[in-house]
């Protein structure tokens, strides 16, 4: 379900008469057993008017990405959409949300029965490999999900059977040929005013094949109004803004019926009234978003899954599936019964020095290759601060190198340094005053307290950079505070001079915890490294609350922790050299790494 994934629509006019299914089909019949209302966004049972029921519980916040194609190893694309779905579940916890992160992988369809081959490998060995390496690198970013489905799971399969034939009672699958020039790294037929010589695909450069199937179809014209209906009640449902006009575009343009089988595909779920054909492979993976709700082992089924936690509160998504997942998508669960998403926020694409990343060019940027080099805050940080959240970003290693250091070594880094520092100089590593009688009368806490507010309101909006740039703000507020009241000045001069210099750490002390909270999202381990030398334990911080970026944690007689680097700086092979050897001339190539725990 990755970028790259397509479809194929039915002509508006189809080779061989559309022949209706002519088997038995049950009536429908509704999900669940009592009626069901939007409450707070989510579908949810009735709730009962006794007096004495107990509240109902609050529904959880679904977050999901997309389910990742495992043709081929994690790129940076579905590691970036990855991290900022992280940010977003790690914020939502924090304002004490019941979360269920989704993630995982797509197995089924042609393409990946074609790599599987090129490996040597049969289709169950080689998604095994590569759903594996989704696992290992969502690790490396510290990519705390709660459920990771993979399509090939038995649970998976049940309920793909039960909406199938879900959707089937509706009156809304149908069987028809259709016949045309086939893509098979997109899984797509070709219209041929979009071909290039020789039938190539634009995308992938390769001739398309004749192709003749005959294939069950998706009655998905038959949902154009109810769409353009739920456009216009919730605007909000896509997101950001101009992703909305381009749905809108879309359906205006007119909704053709597409097909959700192949009859020459052998790797992927049967098709349950015709076990020659399988069933299309997004009609598949997005159910997945469903099946992941639910335990391995279980009886699963299409309610048991509706019943743990749906509808989701956001997909997120790169731009170029946004068709699928804005149109498609809830058109199907509309056939079936179910509430659509709460929103879909499509994401840009990313860019390397200004170039489209392609094998071909050489220029492809590797996540593992990354975190390796520079450590997960470094890549995490990079991307949501510097790549607008739903538009397109670019990445250079100078920029990456230069960002890193300047705002996770140098602002941050180097404030909590110093700062600790002079504690240990001058009071022993000792708080002489708690952080509320510290700031008493001083505008600094309001400044600080504000700020974080903003930064409260850009996670709420899912403007992941602005809310970088917020807690970057608190920390340069830090940084000009304690330049101007220079307390290692003020702590030679002795007296009330001495003892305002005794507070003014405090006070930064106090605002680097609110940091270490409000930039957890982004930059988890090393927030959790702030925490623990400001003298609190891992346990402490792994229970943290937005609300504890109130001021006034700190207190009087709090042990600090020796001052202690918490961000490696990044230092390039010629820097190192010009260190070594400062009279050799410059020269040599540049290749950048980190160097440890160094001070910035």
């Amino acid at each position: 379900m990755a970028a790259g994934r397509a479809f194929f629509c039915a002509p508006s006019s189809i080779g061989a008469t559309a022949r209706r299914l002519a088997f038995a089909s049950p009536p429908a019949r509704p999900l669940a057993s009592a009626p069901h209302r939007r409450v707070r966004g989510r579908c949810c049972a009735s709730i009962s008017s006794s007096s004495d029921a107990s509240p109902p519980a609050p529904p959880p916040y679904v977050l999901t990405t997309p389910l990742y194609y495992v043709n081929a190893p994690p790129h940076m694309g579905s590691a970036y959409t990855t991290i900022a779905a992280d940010a977003v579940a790690r914020f939502q916890r924090l304002l004490e949300k019941r979360v269920i992160f989704i993630t995982g992988t797509d197995e089924h369809g042609e393409k990946i029965a074609t790599s599987a081959e090129a490996s040597g490998r049969n289709p169950k060995e080689h998604c095994d490999i590569i759903s594996n390496s989704y696992k290992m690198l969502w690790a490396d970013l510290d990519i705390e999900y709660d459920k990771f489905i993979r399509t090939t799971d038995p649970k998976h399969e049940a309920v793909v059977n039960d909406f199938y034939s879900r959707v089937l009672s509706s009156g809304d699958i149908y069987r028809a040929d259709y016949e045309g020039l086939y893509c098979v790294s997109c899984e797509e037929y070709k219209d041929e005013k979009e071909l290039g010589e020789n039938n190539c695909c634009p995308v992938h450069l390769k001739p398309c094949v004749p192709r003749k199937e005959d294939n069950y179809f998706f009655a998905l014209s038959k949902y154009q109004h109810k769409l353009e209906e739920l456009l216009t009640s919730n605007p909000n449902f896509v997101r950001p803004s101009h992703r909305l006009h381009e749905v809108e575009g879309w359906i205006k343009s007119g909704l053709r019926d597409f097909s959700i089988s192949r009859a020459s595909v052998e790797w992927g779920i049967p098709v349950p009234n015709d076990t020659k054909q399988t069933i299309y492979v997004w009609f598949d993976a997005l159910l997945g978003y469903l099946s992941a709700s639910l335990d391995d082992g279980e009886q699963a089924s299409l309610q048991q899954a509706v019943d743990r936690g749906w509808p989701a509160s956001l997909h997120l998504i790169g731009k170029d599936i946004l068709r699928f997942h804005a149109i498609y998508w809830p058109a199907m669960l509309m056939s079936a019964g179910i509430s659509v998403p709460d929103a879909v926020f499509g994401h840009g694409f990313l860019t390397k020095d200004g170039m489209k990343m392609g094998k071909s060019l050489g220029n492809t940027l590797e996540p593992k290759d990354l975190v390796g080099r520079f450590g997960a805050d470094a890549v995490r940080y990079f991307f949501l601060r510097e790549v607008e959240f739903g538009n397109d970003g670019d990445y250079s290693e100078e920029r990456f190198i230069n960002t890193v250091n300047a705002h996770l070594a140098n602002t941050i880094g180097n404030l909590l340094n110093r700062t600790l520092g002079l504690l240990k100089k001058n009071c022993n590593s000792t708080l002489a005053f708690d952080s509320i009688a510290a700031a008493d009368g001083n505008s600094f806490k309001n400044n600080v307290e504000n700020l974080v507010d903003k930064a409260k309101g850009h996670y709420e909006n899912l403007s992941l950079t602005s809310a970088c740039e917020t807690v970057l703000e608190i920390g340069n507020l830090g940084n000009l505070y304690i330049d101007e009241q220079a307390p290692w000045s003020c702590f030679k001069q002795g007296g009330e001079i001495a003892e305002k210099a005794a507070k003014d750490l405090v006070i930064i002390l106090e605002t680097m915890r609110i940091i270490a909270i409000a930039l957890s999202p982004i930059t988890p381990s090393l927030s959790l490294r702030i925490y623990t030398q400001l003298g609190f334990t891992e346990d402490q911080f792994r229970t943290l609350r937005w609300d504890d970026t109130k001021w006034g944690a700190l207190k009087a007689g709090q042990a600090m922790m020796d001052p202690k680097p918490i961000f490696a700086k990044i230092e390039t092979e010629v820097e190192e050299k010009d260190q070594a050897s400062p009279k050799e001339g410059k020269g040599g190539k540049k290749k950048a790494r980190s160097k440890g725990l160094v001070e910035a």
